[in-house]
């Protein structure tokens, strides 16, 4: 309660809803973010295993993943544009100076999403109208338009941390603008790799976290099994790439954010044998109180010696740091992450060996109770890593350019609190209405998996809102009407 007291308290009376409103909706949509730039992958790759090895499991669960898929976009339709226009709303002065170097990213993100709308849309209904593989290639550009996006949207945020491509007239206003350079930023390549095997991983686990309760629920059949297996894989395989990666951008953030990585560690004084602390609170004198303090790691993690040098907190005036609650929760965020990373790299190596002896999935319950549990774990990292991002970064919004303070709206703060407290309400509704979306498909495809089997040459989700439906056959007159066909699939003989 102290920390977040301190945190409402700095700066002018705008910034504290400002900076809570945006911290809301982009927590929010973060949550989304997975699904929209790694299930397009997964679901293709799901998508290929069916047609290659005429696999009608394989196929159901493709086309249910996505309508999933297109579920999670129309929700993240709403949250993305909420996001696009808090950047203009609460944040005016730096858009309209900066928005002019940095403002490809969005634009970038703009193609992106109208892309991902389009290829989305045929994915959707080329079920019924297209040939199995034409419609599977057709569907092959969606990945690569979800990893544009994400490209966009990294290219803006990390020119906030590492800002260039520029140069500043005797005003203080950019000019001759380098637009490579203004996305190709320092900070841009050890972002972007880490977010997309975070948004990967997180995804994977998320999907194989879904399949593995039910396995503990007693759902042992074959769709369960290959549920789990193609999503987790993919996680499986990224967990410890990630963690490399996440050792590779802490790095980097050492060398050229030292406040950020000071505040992250909890360094208060610039010096060698830098002690790592795992959790603790930074005290406003410079003392770490609780946590555990294992001497000379932070250096060591930094440069691989106990004699190298971090820069503390107090290297800057207090004016241009983080503040002591500001680097507490950052320190906290940030060990959170590297924690659960760590933890993921051992149940993926189980899995990995398991498979690699037996072919199979490990009986233990055990290893779906923890798999479950990634799910959930892995999106707690991604929420970590972009406070660690965002928060870290403080007091500035263009690292060593403009404060978030001078870029706050000069709208009254007791009308920012109340739009606020609206955003919050219809944010509740619409994350029930998208949880209650997903539990009424999963009840309709589970009543479909118990129900009576379908004939061979009819595809699954055959009640679909979606696709051609075939004209009814013409019926003699006198004669009794068939009954209504909803739908061949997309091709006979097992495709689908």
């Amino acid at each position: 309660m102290n920390t977040l007291t301190a945190l409402l308290a700095s700066g002018p009376a705008q910034e504290a809803p400002a900076r809570q409103m945006m911290a809301f909706t982009l927590g929010y949509h973060i949550l989304l973010v997975p699904f929209g730039v790694a299930l397009p992958f997964i679901t293709l790759v799901m998508h290929h295993r069916a047609l290659r090895r005429n696999d009608p499991v394989a196929l159901l669960l493709a086309r249910r993943w996505s309508a999933v898929m297109a579920v999670q976009f129309a929700v993240g339709i709403i949250t993305g544009t909420v996001l696009t226009f808090e950047f203009g709303l609460l944040w005016p002065k730096m858009m309209g100076t900066w928005g002019g170097v940095f403002g490809l990213g969005f634009g970038v993100e703009a193609w992106a999403f109208f892309l991902e709308a389009v290829l989305i849309a045929i994915y959707l209904y080329g079920w019924r109208r297209l040939k199995p593989w034409t419609h599977f290639w057709l569907a092959m550009p969606l990945p690569f338009a979800a990893l544009m996006g994400a490209f966009g949207i990294i290219g803006a945020n990390s020119w906030m941390n590492t800002p260039q491509g520029f140069t500043l007239d005797s005003s203080g206003k950019p000019m001759n603008v380098t637009v490579q350079q203004a996305i190709f930023t320092p900070m841009f390549g050890p972002e972007y790799w880490h977010f997309v095997a975070a948004m990967f991983l997180t995804a994977g686990y998320v999907v194989a976290g879904v399949y593995a309760v039910g396995w503990l629920r007693g759902r042992r059949d074959r769709y369960h099994k290959l549920g789990f297996c193609v999503p987790f894989t993919v996680a499986a395989i990224l967990t410890p790439v990630q963690f490399f990666l996440g050792d590779n951008i802490a790095r980097q953030i050492y060398h050229k954010q030292p406040e950020k990585f000071a505040a992250a560690e909890i360094v208060w004084n610039t010096g060698t044998h830098v002690p790592e602390y795992l959790f603790g609170r930074l005290q406003s004198d410079g003392g770490v109180k609780g946590g555990l303090k294992i001497p000379d790691l932070d250096s060591f993690l930094a440069g691989f010696s106990a004699k190298t040098q971090v820069t503390g907190l107090t290297s800057v005036p207090a004016a241009d740091r983080p503040t002591a609650a500001e680097a507490t929760l950052v320190h906290w965020t940030f060990d959170i992450m590297a924690l659960i990373g760590s933890v993921l790299i051992p149940l993926a190596l189980w899995y990995a060996a398991y498979w690699w002896r037996r072919r199979d999935l490990p009986r233990t319950r055990w290893f779906f109770r923890c798999a479950a549990l990634a799910g959930v774990a892995s999106w707690i990292t991604v929420e970590c890593g972009w406070i660690t991002t965002e928060v870290g970064r403080q007091p500035w919004i263009v690292y060593q350019y403009m404060r978030v303070s001078d870029a706050v709206t000069p709208t009254k703060a007791s009308s920012l609190w109340t739009m606020f407290g609206i955003i919050v309400v219809v944010y509740l509704l619409l994350g029930g209405a998208f949880v209650g979306v997903l539990r009424m498909m999963s009840r309709r495809w589970r009543r479909a998996d118990l129900g009576p089997a379908r004939p061979a040459d009819e595809g699954p989700e055959t009640d679909t809102p979606y696709g051609p439906r075939p004209e009814p056959a013409a019926v003699a007159p006198g004669s009794s009407a068939p009954p209504p066909d909803h739908g061949t699939g997309q091709a006979k003989g097992g495709t689908e």
